[in-house]
């Protein structure tokens, strides 16, 4: 099985696309191979050095979760991994919409978690989109995308639960619709409150939810506050002294407002509506089902 790289530098980096599918090969999908960690790091782009980027917080965290999770499935290592990520790695959105900052992550850093977290056990093989893919897929900015997005405020709890299911992290993670808090934390209310348990009830939700977008503001008929810039910079600065995360503990967050309740209680409200209307294969009959992660 692939092990972690025999070579780790000091501080992240970034890999460039064009660099990092050189080193995405056969072996490595196969869980067979290693990544040359010296020929990888010379084709890496340095970071400015800082405390905010020292990688060893990171892959002890990594290191952490795999144990934890060891005799689990590998999907159940989400919930715990993405909050604690997101603390750990403090970035702007603008950094975090960097790919190459999270091919490095992948490649560079732990290429052994992306085999043992994505390894196909029908196929035998690992999708090369958990190593350079878009933000939805790719092993690493998935989770961080995740917290940032389902995150209330600094209340880390809702990514707890959106990221328990593989549902919440194939599906609306994708769509632009979730950039809006109220809609996102009406979204895991539902999952809190069980109105919706199976894969593919939460598909037909999203679905729903995301076809209504396109007649329906929802940031009008529930309004979000003004995000505080400040307060994710102070949040982002505290990385900057090298102030250290806990793993056990879960993480508080940027210290912004958190979102308006009534506005996510009308679309808690208005979203159960739809899905009572939105079609279910199986609801009927009682079979459930979920897709693959």
């Amino acid at each position: 099985m692939t092990e972690s790289p025999d070579h780790l530098p000091e501080y992240l980096a970034r890999l460039a696309d064009e660099e990092a599918v050189r080193f995405i090969t056969d072996g490595l999908l196969s869980g067979k191979d290693n990544v040359p960690a010296i020929a990888l790091n010379q084709a890496a782009e340095a970071l400015p050095e800082g405390p905010r980027w020292r990688l060893r917080a990171i892959r002890d965290l990594i290191d952490d979760a795999m144990y934890t999770y060891r005799d689990d499935k590998p999907t159940q290592v989400d919930a715990w991994l993405a909050p604690r990520l997101h603390a750990v790695l403090r970035l702007t959105r603008a950094e975090a919409a960097d790919p190459a900052l999270w091919n490095y992550l992948a490649l560079g850093v732990a290429p052994d978690f992306v085999v043992w977290r994505h390894l196909s056990e029908s196929k035998k093989t690992v999708n090369a989109r958990y190593f350079k893919g878009p933000y939805h897929k790719q092993a690493f900015a998935r989770l961080w995308w995740a917290a940032e997005l389902f995150r209330n405020g600094p209340d880390y709890e809702p990514v707890v639960i959106a990221c328990g299911s593989q549902e919440m992290m194939n599906g609306p993670l994708r769509y632009d619709v979730i950039d809006h808090r109220p809609t996102a934390q009406a979204l895991v209310r539902l999952l809190r409150r069980e109105v919706v348990r199976t894969g593919r009830e939460a598909n037909a939700l999203f679905k729903a939810v995301n076809v209504a977008a396109a007649t329906l503001m929802y940031d009008v008929i529930a309004p979000d506050t003004e995000r505080d810039a400040r307060a994710v910079r102070r949040w982002i600065d505290e990385g900057e002294e090298g102030r250290a995360v806990h793993h056990r503990p879960l993480p508080v967050g940027p210290a912004e407002e958190r979102t308006p309740e009534d506005s996510v209680e009308r679309l808690t409200d208005h979203f159960a509506e739809l899905f009572a209307d939105a079609p279910v294969r199986g609801r009927e009959d009682g079979e459930e089902g979920s897709e693959e992660d």
